[in-house]
């Protein structure tokens, strides 16, 4: 478990991380999310001990930060948004070199090396030198070199950037493999990638921690945004006085309508009860044919752009 408490950082007079306080449970794949400034590389250097914070406590299980850096960076793998690879050097090599760095000799390196190589697809690149591979398998070779050590957790920094559609789906595939058996935090601004990858989102603006929880409970939150779009047909199209009076309806707003008896209306709902049995019922009591009813409940994507549009400043 990593156990974060009252962190804060300052460059200069710049306070970049805002006395947060997170934990991030055994098995946990978290996504790390927030706009670019909002202090999430800031924070992961902290966590990796790259940098100290200015004060707050960071720990993984019984390890601190400030007394115990080297146990703790035993305990992790960790892959920077720019990943620390050498372009000259083959991938075979610079595994070789990894392995040097983390202590790992004889059967045991020849045992991680296959290991990484086959989970993370590098059978085919074994031949070549990073800088002939192209930026996916780049990352892979990163994910291979944060992992090599077999970590208990594994936190990544934008691993997906620059990345085509073809690789995000395979690096994301590859972090929820690793994830079955550790424990992953994934920094990132891409939405579509937290709600396919991760079971938990911590959300940060401004340095604060303005969200923390699933993407279900996230979107539930807000679930009073929730509209019903619905086209109908009919004569006498009363839809306010019609709707209002069900269960769930907050507001009933006309849209447009023709003229010929074809009215189109937004509907906002409370909570998280579907009205759309009831709606359909109260249609046909007065005779109106539906023409189209469309439910859009707020996403990830909703939720993120409410919660961090006051986001300013361009520091990480």
């Amino acid at each position: 478990m990593i156990k974060v408490e009252n962190l804060t950082k300052f460059y200069g007079d710049f306070r970049a991380v805002d006395n947060i306080t997170f934990t991030v449970n055994d098995g946990d794949i978290l996504g790390f999310l927030g706009p670019n400034g909002a202090g999430k590389t800031t924070t992961l250097k902290m966590l990796t001990c790259f940098m100290p914070p200015t004060s707050g406590s960071i720990k993984f299980d019984d390890y601190d930060v400030h007394e115990q850096s080297m146990q703790i960076r035993e305990k992790i793998g960790y892959l920077p948004e720019n990943a620390p690879l050498y372009e000259y050097m083959g991938v075979l090599e610079y595994l070789e070199y990894i392995c040097e760095l983390r202590n790992i000799k004889g059967a045991r390196r020849k045992d991680r090396m296959n290991a990484m190589i086959d989970l993370c697809g590098l059978t085919k690149m074994i031949g070549k030198d990073i800088g002939e591979l192209s930026k996916g398998y780049r990352q892979r070779v990163g994910i291979a070199q944060a992992m090599i050590h077999e970590p208990d957790i594994l936190i990544l920094d934008e691993p997906t950037i620059g990345l085509d559609p073809n690789q995000i789906v395979e690096i994301r595939n590859l972090i929820k493999t690793v994830g079955r058996e550790k424990t992953v935090m994934l920094s990132t601004h891409i939405l579509s990638e937290v709600e396919a990858a991760c079971n938990r989102v911590v959300i940060i603006s401004s340095g604060e921690i303005v969200a923390d929880g699933t993407t279900e409970s996230l979107r539930n939150q807000m679930a009073g945004q929730s509209i019903l779009h619905l086209e109908l047909k009919g004569s006498g199209l009363d839809t306010r006085e019609a709707f209002s009076v069900l269960d769930g309806v907050e507001t009933v707003k006309t849209v447009s309508g023709n003229g010929g008896g074809t009215t189109e209306i937004d509907i906002s709902i409370s909570g998280t009860r579907d009205i759309r049995e009831d709606i359909f019922k109260k249609s046909v009591e007065k005779g109106w044919t539906i023409l189209g009813m469309h439910l859009h409940r707020n996403n990830l994507e909703d939720v993120f752009r409410k919660l961090t549009k006051s986001q300013g400043g361009e520091n990480k």
